[in-house]
């Protein structure tokens, strides 16, 4: 999607790119490369990469609505799909068109990550598993995403094991409550379920190191009360700066309703000043069902 022309687009990117970097406290001068997850990154993807739709689109026209051998590419920086309606298609005429718009800006496809595969069998894109079941198609959080999410997680209980409840808590829910909103515009009731079920599990052990000495009812009594018509919810307590004591609940990842993203229209520019309007309904409508 282009933007309207910016003439002060390159002095700011050529800041980005000069800028340096903090690490503990200690300036790096920016010599080469780009930080990782800076902002500059995704730009120069986009910019690089700016093109490619069109590329395809001339090979592959779209007539009535749609184009004969479905290819459409789907982009998110520089990680990419793209569609078509047989393997043949994708490695005879996608790829060396995008092998040839690439090598203009001196760039390559990754031999590691870049595969043909059925929509049958799935595949992993950001952090999705796009699959078809029996016909229909679902995506979910990716099996190698959940796991190493929760890995994470137990990483830091593990690390954890004098620390207090709440503040165990507190550091938790930002992680949980952040990885489930990413993926709560798929398919993930399930997934959720079990993210609770293993979180769940991981904090009883941690719970039961903590007092070997004592029996379950104990522990469950002290670390996972009832609250609101739920069981085993772990709870801690923190003092407020008045010296006033309140608890603290770990967050569920299956507490967050599911919410079906609603796609943005094609020719939806958000630089655009006639589209104003069109983005702020969205906005609204998307603080109105998070609400």
């Amino acid at each position: 999607m282009a933007g309207p022309a910016c003439p002060d687009g390159e002095p700011v990117l050529h800041k980005w790119l000069v800028a340096g970097f903090m690490d503990k406290s200690v300036f790096h001068p920016t010599v080469a490369g780009t930080p990782q997850g800076g902002v500059a990154s995704p730009v120069l993807a986009n910019m690089a990469l700016d093109g490619l739709q069109r590329a395809l689109e001339e090979r592959f026209p779209c007539k009535e609505g749609s184009n004969r051998h479905q290819v459409y590419l789907v982009r998110y920086a520089d990680d990419f799909v793209v569609t078509g309606d047989s393997a043949e298609i994708l490695e005879s005429e996608v790829r060396p068109i995008m092998e040839a718009f690439l090598a203009e800006r001196g760039l390559r496809l990754s031999a590691e990550k870049t595969v043909v595969r059925h929509v049958d069998g799935g595949f992993d894109f950001l952090g999705m598993t796009v699959r078809k079941y029996r016909g229909k198609m679902l995506i979910k959080p990716s099996k190698k995403g959940v796991l190493s999410f929760l890995e994470s997680v137990r990483k830091l209980i593990k690390q954890h094991p004098t620390i207090t409840t709440a503040a165990l808590i507190k550091m938790l829910n930002p992680r949980i409550r952040g990885w489930a909103n990413y993926h709560r515009r798929v398919v993930s009731s399930a997934v959720f379920a079990y993210v609770d079920s293993e979180i769940w599990e991981a904090l009883w052990r941690w719970a039961k190191r903590r007092h070997p000495n004592k029996g379950r009812r104990w522990v469950k009594g002290k670390y996972f009360p009832a609250r609101d018509g739920r069981q085993w919810v772990f709870t801690g307590t923190e003092k407020g700066a008045d010296g006033s004591k309140r608890e603290v609940h770990l967050f569920s990842a299956g507490s967050l309703p599911i919410r079906r993203h609603v796609l943005v229209c094609g020719d939806a520019n958000p630089f655009d000043p006639t589209w104003r309007a069109y983005f702020e309904g969205r906005r609204r409508r998307r603080l109105a069902r998070d609400a």
